[in-house]
């Protein structure tokens, strides 16, 4: 394991690492630790019931943060036509449709999200192997395949994070910057958490959040009383 560093340390020794802690009172230990010179991002993690090598027990969504992740997001977006155009207008990065294919078949992949209309996946299913492992392919299920770009586009850059189970049954996803005010930490950390609470699958047996973390980027995580 790597060796962490004074203040990673010293951070550490302010958690009680036997203690659940209450949403708001997460967040204020996390804002009163210090950890880095720069604005960390904050992180919830979540352990889930699931057994991600079924099918059917695949947790996979995306939700809006009330307040935004506090970071900027570049769009990609595989459209023609009207929807193309909508969501040029509404600020993605860079749109278009076979030839933006093809971009990304020769190695482009210089944006966080991708977003395409249902007409455009026939094309964009090419790109499986390559948006697949980086967490880009667009997915009904995200959000991220469908005819309204524009509202699409502006909801990403707005604070819509995705989010998917991992071969450990973890999934994660950013709430926000340290310089956040605490509520607004807070709001956006239930936002995830109810979204992922209402991914269930209905194969999913048993008790379905098995623990959570909040944590900034180079801070220690803080165990949550998730019920």
């Amino acid at each position: 394991m790597p060796k962490h560093g004074k203040k990673y340390r010293a951070a550490r020794a302010q958690v009680d690492r036997a203690k659940r802690y209450e949403l708001p009172e997460a967040v204020e230990v996390i804002l009163g630790l210090e950890t880095a010179k720069f604005d960390e991002t904050v992180e919830i993690s979540m352990k889930l019931g699931v057994d991600p090598r079924k099918g059917d027990q695949l947790v996979r969504g995306s939700v809006v943060l009330p307040h935004g992740t506090g970071r900027s997001v570049r769009v990609a977006v595989f459209a023609e036509g009207e929807p193309a155009e909508q969501a040029t207008a509404a600020g993605a990065e860079v749109v278009g449709g076979p030839d933006l294919v093809e971009k990304v078949q020769g190695g482009f992949t210089d944006f966080d999200v991708a977003i395409a209309t249902p007409a455009m996946m026939r094309h964009v299913g090419k790109l499986g192997r390559i948006l697949g492992p980086q967490g880009k392919m667009p997915s009904p299920k995200a959000g991220t395949v469908t005819d309204d770009t524009g509202r699409a586009v502006e909801e990403y850059l707005a604070g819509r994070v995705e989010y998917r189970v991992d071969d450990t049954a973890n999934v994660h996803a950013p709430v926000g910057k340290k310089s956040f005010e605490s509520a607004k930490l807070v709001a956006n950390a239930e936002a995830f958490i109810e979204s992922v609470r209402a991914a269930k699958p209905a194969a999913a047996k048993g008790h379905y959040i098995l623990k959570a973390a909040l944590s900034s980027t180079m801070g220690p995580g803080i165990p949550l009383a998730i019920r």
